[in-house]
């Protein structure tokens, strides 16, 4: 069974690019949003095995949703990955502080960004 990724951004071009990228993974089925109360319908409806999600967005950012869904029992221990342009340390802090699985700066560099989908999500 495919792992489910759930890719989070405000902005679609990056949206579209992340998915791009994850989709060259066979074991993967990546689905999107365009902000965090978007994603938390994913939530809902499916189970999700890995959140990668911008920071700076509209509606619900991304802090409000790691808190969200690590409210959630079964969502306690899943991998999320902070893929944002923010370069504030404090930001930074404040999310490996809720649980954050790992920081990535935009721009990232791609097989890097695979390696760490794999090996997050326990893939060989």
């Amino acid at each position: 069974m495919k792992k489910k990724v759930l890719v989070v951004d405000d902005f679609e071009n990056t949206r579209w690019i992340v998915q791009q990228i994850l989709q060259k993974e066979e074991e993967l089925e990546v689905l999107s949003a365009g902000n965090g109360k978007e994603a938390l319908q994913h939530f809902e409806s499916t189970q999700i095995d890995l959140l990668v999600t911008d920071l700076n967005m509209p509606e619900m950012d991304g802090i409000e949703l790691v808190k969200a869904v690590r409210a959630k029992d079964r969502y306690k221990f899943m991998p999320i990955i902070m893929l944002t342009t923010e370069r504030n340390p404090e930001k930074k802090q404040k999310a490996m502080d809720i649980k954050v699985t790992t920081w990535i700066q935009k721009p990232f560099e791609q097989s890097q960004f695979r390696k760490i989908i794999r090996k997050a999500l326990r893939l060989k």
